[in-house]
């Protein structure tokens, strides 16, 4: 159990907009302020859902549901800030849970996550970012065909996070007669980089920050998730994903035992050296065709491709690639970086990654109809600059200073799968190896600990590390700094545990002990 830093009980009659008034939030317009009564509320929360945590099953939670309505004038936005206010079991802590994809919070897995940070006694903060239900931009990235929607990128990238932790302490302070001892953020993918951006423009927001595989780098790692798609067309292949996953397997096998364990996971994924040629024509059976199949060249040509990441027209790179043991053609919790669909016969056309084709369609060509299929080397290094040179301020979120973060006393603790198909984990090692060379002992308040076998976010072969969020709380109240990260797996047979490192240092097995106990292994 999380200590309680508050011993009172809240009435319902205190969750009342003429209780709550509105806060203090410069360059801010409230519109309205609403409160609704939840009583004795119960859900699983699996996990997977709260990002750095495990599961939770709440049972017969009473909040109050504070939902505030505001805009920034001028700039045509309407927000949306739900805090939730647990009125008898609160801990005297706020949490903001982060977004996914296009979306800034309060989304499907974000509500959930609320829930279940309300379930362990947070009061609990999350935003709409102005972008409403929408899970793509299609109706908000242009204001019309050539014109970005400027203002509500920019509340995705950064402007609301922090509105959201101002508005959240508030709230809390109208509800409880006091303020939050500690504030804290969790998130991963699109919800990691807000944590990247609120520890890096907006220092004083919160204690502590978990984020996880952050989609910080934005403009660089979105074109690498065309490249695959883009390598296709110029080859004019489009090869069925049973060659593809051939290829992947056979790198898995070649490399899984490097580290004393054939267990499904490569610990040292830099160290994986496997050549995709060896792998061309092997039969493998193709289900989605119905019929075996050999690997062609062209299926090897293009994970070699992949794996190398999105290069210029002279080689140099644009970004990197995934690890070789990663799905290039998807899986439960990963996006597809290599898609194709086939018919029965036989072929194969080209499929799509929404996230990157919505990117480079409304906020890089500014042209909703156009098609980013069949480009030239040229067209896709014209794009990469201009991702970059656009909106590197607004959305790269990949500044090392760290330093006012690291002056008020902030912690930020995430990790990263190293099987991220999404978002290759080498973004995040490059960012820290950044952080580092800006200051050497950043280790005294930034820890990032890499998962092998774990995909994005969550799922994969590996041991998923539910304790990250405890791990950094703990930090910042006790001033206990995690070593390790220890992780289980998740519906992996036989079930193992794993202690994480904390990156530049690596898993490694002893070499007798029960390799599925985590006291056998150890950081180096």
């Amino acid at each position: 159990m999380i200590p309680s830093l508050f011993n009172s009980t809240v009435p319902p009659s205190a969750c009342s907009a003429a209780l709550i008034p509105y806060p203090d939030l410069f360059g801010a317009e409230f519109l309205s302020l609403q409160t609704n009564f939840v009583a004795n509320h119960s859900q699983n929360v699996p996990p997977g859902y709260y990002s750095n945590h495990g599961s939770v099953n709440v049972q017969n939670a009473n909040f109050c549901n504070v939902t505030v309505t505001y805009t920034h004038p001028g700039q045509n936005d309407t927000i949306n800030v739900q805090v939730w206010l647990p009125s008898d079991t609160w801990n005297g802590r706020l949490q903001h849970i982060g977004g996914s994809g296009w979306q800034a919070g309060l989304h499907q897995a974000g509500l959930m996550a609320m829930m279940a940070s309300v379930g362990e006694g947070y009061a609990t903060v999350g935003t709409d970012g102005g972008l409403g239900s929408d899970v793509t931009p299609v109706n908000w990235g242009l204001l019309s065909e050539g014109n970005v929607n400027l203002y509500l990128l920019q509340d995705l990238a950064s402007t609301t996070l922090n509105d959201a932790a101002v508005i959240a302490k508030s709230v809390i302070g109208s509800f409880y007669k006091t303020r939050p001892k500690y504030s804290y953020y969790t998130g991963c993918s699109q919800g990691g980089r807000q944590g990247f951006q609120l520890a890096q423009r907006y220092p004083d927001a919160y204690d502590g920050i978990a984020a996880s595989a952050p989609a910080i780098n934005w403009n660089q790692f979105v074109m690498q998730g065309m490249w695959g798609m883009f390598v296709m067309d110029q080859l004019g292949e489009y090869s069925p994903a049973c060659e593809i996953n051939a290829i992947t397997s056979a790198a898995l096998k070649a490399c899984d035992g490097a580290d004393g364990i054939e267990d499904g996971v490569v610990s040292d994924t830099d160290n994986c050296d496997f050549d995709p040629a060896t792998v061309v024509g092997s039969t493998v059976n193709c289900t989605e065709l119905g019929s075996e199949r050999k690997v062609s060249a062209a299926a090897a040509e293009i994970v070699r491709r992949a794996w190398d990441g999105a290069r210029r027209a002279d080689n140099t790179t644009i970004w990197f690639g995934p690890s070789k043991e990663a799905v290039l053609t998807g899986s439960i919790t990963d996006v597809a970086v290599v898609p194709t669909t086939c018919t029965a016969n036989g072929t194969c056309t080209r499929g799509s990654f929404e996230i990157a084709d919505d990117w480079l369609k409304l906020f890089l060509l500014k042209n909703s109809s156009v098609s980013t299929e069949n480009m030239t080397q040229a067209e896709f290094d014209d794009l990469a600059h201009l991702s970059v040179q656009l909106y590197e301020s607004m959305m790269g979120t990949n500044s090392p200073d760290l330093s006012r973060f690291r002056a008020r006393g902030g912690k930020l603790v995430g990790y990263h799968g190293t099987t991220d198909t999404l978002i290759p984990v080498r973004g995040s090692t490059h960012y820290y190896d950044s952080v580092l060379a800006q200051d050497a002992h950043a280790d005294d308040f930034f820890r990032l600990f890499l998962a092998p076998g774990v995909n994005h976010c969550f799922g994969g072969n590996g041991a998923y590390p539910a304790g990250t969020f405890d791990a950094m709380r703990e930090w910042v109240e006790n001033g206990v700094a995690p070593d390790t990260l220890m992780a289980s797996t998740v519906g992996v047979t036989p079930p193992f545990k794993r202690p994480l490192c904390p990156y530049p240092k690596k898993q490694v097995y002893d070499g007798v002990g029960n390799s599925t106990l985590g006291e056998s292994f150890s950081c180096v």
